[in-house]
This record gives C-alpha cells, structure tokens and sequence, in this order.
C-alpha cells in the first residue's frame, strides 16, 4: 500500500476510524495531520468499542506506530485523559505515540472563546463543536499560539499560559460572559504537560525517517472534504484544510512521496451541524435513515441530518483529493429500503447544473434532481465478498463508483472490525 492517505469524502462521518483500522493491519504508522478533537473516529473490535478524538486509529493495532502531526490543535487535557484510558484498557501508547512539537496546544480559554463566536451569530451561527478548534488556528496564524514544544519548558508554558489566559479573560468580562479559573487551569494544563513532555519531538523528521526506511505511512484525517475550510460549504466549515494535500503540510512529508489516496464515503449521507446539504431527507424516510444507521456524533452526541447519496458533491470531492481507491460504509443501512434514490444533479433557478455552482450562497437554493434505484430487501451484514452481495446491490455500487469516478474497493456492511471486506 505504500504511503498513503485517507479523506472523508462527505461532511464528515463516514467510517473513516473503521477504515483507518483496517488498513492498519499491514501498515506501520499512522499519521493526524489536521484537526482538532472536534472529530471523533469510532472502531468496533468483537465486544468492545473505541471513540477517539486525538490519537490515531493505527493505536488499536499493538505494533503500529501513531503520530499527531503539526497540523493539529491538541488540547493536553483531553489527550491526557486518552491516553490514560486506552492504557487502563490495556494499550501502550506512550511508547507509541509522538506529538509534532509544532501542533498548536488547545486551551480551555479557546474553548469559551468558540462558545461566545457562535452566542454573537445568533441565527447564522456555524454550528461548532466547541472545543476550541477555530480560536486556536486563529491564535496560530495571528502568531500568538502556544505550541508543544513548551510542554517541554513548564516555565515558558506558564508564562505564555498566563499571558494569554489574562488576554482572554479581559475579552470574556467585556462581554459579560464566566472568565476561566487561571490558577485551576494551571494546575491541571501541568499535570498534563508532564505526562506528554516525553512524547513531544520533531515528527517531521520522525515521519520522513520511516518513509526513508520504506516503513508504510497512512495519513488519517478528520471531519470530511465539504467541511474544508477552503472547498467546503462555507461559511458551516470546519477551520483547518481537511483535503489530501492538507497531509504534507500538515506532517512534513514532499507530496512526491504519497502513492495513493483513499476516500470513504457513507452508502447514503449525513451531516452534522448547520449549514446546507443539499440531499437532506427532514421526513420518516431520513429519520429512519438516522435511526437504523445510530446516526449520532461520536464527539457530540448530536443527530445527524441524513439524505440520499449525493454523486454530484461526491465527484467533486474525490475529484479535489484525488481520489484512486473509494471506501464505502454503512451499505447495510440501506438494505430493507424499497427504493434508492441517488442525486445526479442540482436545479438552480430552473437550470439544471451537473457540477457545484460557482457561488457558495447557491448551494443553498440548489434542488437534487435524482436517479431512482430498486432496492435489495436483503441482509448484507454478513457479506464478506463482493458475490454475497444482492445483485441489485452490486448495480447500486457501480453506479454509485461510475457517477463519483473512482473505483470502489472496500465495502463495510457493519461496525465491526470483520464486517469490511475488499472488492
């Protein structure tokens, strides 16, 4: 498999954390280059379940190595607390794990600084998570973030700490709102700093050392290409690039060295927070969508908006990520549906566009324009090969992999690890 990565082609959602950990089986790191713990990737091995926010899914594989590339925020409490409990269940993960001295550290003054962004949008808010992942890019570019590398020098981090803590709070008693307990944060931010300080190094090197070697690298991202803070449904985006080129800048490695790239898709679609989506179904058919599929985010517990297949913003995703290999996910969902409904087209003002308009307020008036599919009324969660699959399944795949222009080669029919197979 080589160097590769892997990108949520929807908004986020997908399965890419079961993915991930099947691809793992043959490889030997796994590298976060994006995003923040607003994400969350969920993985079922036999009876037990896993929800991971910061670390890599490559964890849950004991000779895999993870690591947490400069283009992530990390919060040092929540990464604590990960760390710990996947020890607790019997994973090493500080000999494992490395943390980019370059990833911009996530405070709880961030934190309060989202929730007070989305108090001021009022009706047009964004719809974040709230876990501080916008501010702390905005600190990062403003040149006033707080890196990893001072969890090194406690007495550096307490400083830049306070001083920016003191700079918040100013804001927060402007605006009326519960300033942070500095002394409080203090203590736990150097608890936490203490435990991760023998992780943190320069993983550009640590990463561009393993290519060298021939070691096989897959880049893992977050949320999913139409939450792209450039090519996503802007304004509701996320607040980093989560594209396939966002994995070199995110990690340091020449994009000569990447050999493919994989993109998950869900069999249907969903979304997560505000903002347009163009397929959403707001009637029993989606609300049934949302309840056979346990539709609710791993970070938030939030409902997700769920609709039919949307090929038009698909294609363009793959098309943007360069797309070679498609993942799909939750085939199953569908499978006592009588009919199928796939968008291949939008109408925008009684035109009818094959491809996304130009302008980001259009996505909002767009109308889907659908190709109908019959259903397959039948199981496919015990699928383990493409000819246990229904034929009525089989065409509803290769229609769905022709329309989006990549060729599909893995398909999971359930949560668990052994419900995922390769075409």
């Amino acid at each position: 498999m080589a160097n590769s990565v892997l990108v949520g082609l929807q908004w986020g959602d997908e399965g890419k954390g079961k993915i991930i950990d099947v691809l793992t089986e043959d490889i030997d790191m796994v590298v976060r280059f994006q995003g923040g713990n607003n994400a969350g990737h969920t993985v079922e091995i036999g009876e037990e379940k896993f929800i991971l926010h910061l670390i890599p899914s490559g964890i849950l594989r004991r000779d895999c190595r993870c690591v947490i590339g400069n283009g992530v925020v990390v919060n040092p409490l929540t990464l604590q607390k990960e760390v710990a409990e996947l020890e607790a269940r019997g994973y090493k993960v500080s000999d494992r794990l490395r943390i980019s001295s370059r990833s911009q550290l996530v405070f709880d003054y961030h934190c309060v600084m989202d929730g007070l962004f989305e108090q001021k949008l009022g009706d047009s808010k964004i719809g974040t998570t709230k876990r501080g992942i916008g501010p702390a890019y905005a600190d990062k570019v403003n040149r006033v973030g707080i890196r990893a590398e001072e969890l090194l020098n406690p007495n550096l981090l307490e400083k830049h700490f306070r001083t920016q803590a003191d700079f918040y709070n100013q804001i927060f008693r402007e605006a009326g709102v519960q300033t942070i307990d500095i002394e409080a944060e203090w203590a736990k931010i150097k608890e936490a700093a203490a435990m991760l300080a023998p992780m943190v190094e320069d993983t550009a090197l640590t990463v561009n050392q393993a290519a060298k070697a021939g070691k096989k690298i897959l880049f893992e991202g977050a949320q999913g290409m139409w939450l792209d803070v450039d090519f996503g449904t802007y304004p509701f985006v996320t607040s980093s690039n989560t594209t396939a080129g966002a994995a070199c800048t995110g990690s340091g490695l020449a994009p000569s060295r990447i050999d493919h790239v994989v993109g998950v898709a869900k069999a249907y679609c969903t979304r997560v927070g505000e903002g347009p989506f163009m397929t959403e179904l707001n009637n029993e058919t989606g609300r049934r969508m949302g309840e056979i599929g346990n539709e609710f985010g791993a970070t938030t517990g939030r409902s997700r908006r769920c609709g039919w297949f949307d090929a038009v913003a698909t294609r363009y995703s793959a098309m943007l990520n360069g797309v070679d290999q498609l993942a799909l996910t939750k085939l199953d969902v569908l499978d006592d549906f009588d009919t199928i409904q796939v968008c291949t087209g939008y109408r925008l003002n009684g035109r009818e566009l094959k491809e996304m308009p130009l302008a980001a307020s259009d996505i909002n008036h767009l109308e889907p324009v659908y190709e109908e599919f019959p259903g397959w009324k039948q199981k496919t969660t015990d699928a383990t090969r493409w000819e246990d699959l229904p034929p009525r399944c089989q065409e509803y795949l290769q229609a769905l992999s022709r329309l989006i222009e990549a060729p599909l080669k893995i398909i999971s029919v359930g949560p668990r690890r052994d419900q995922t197979f390769r075409v």
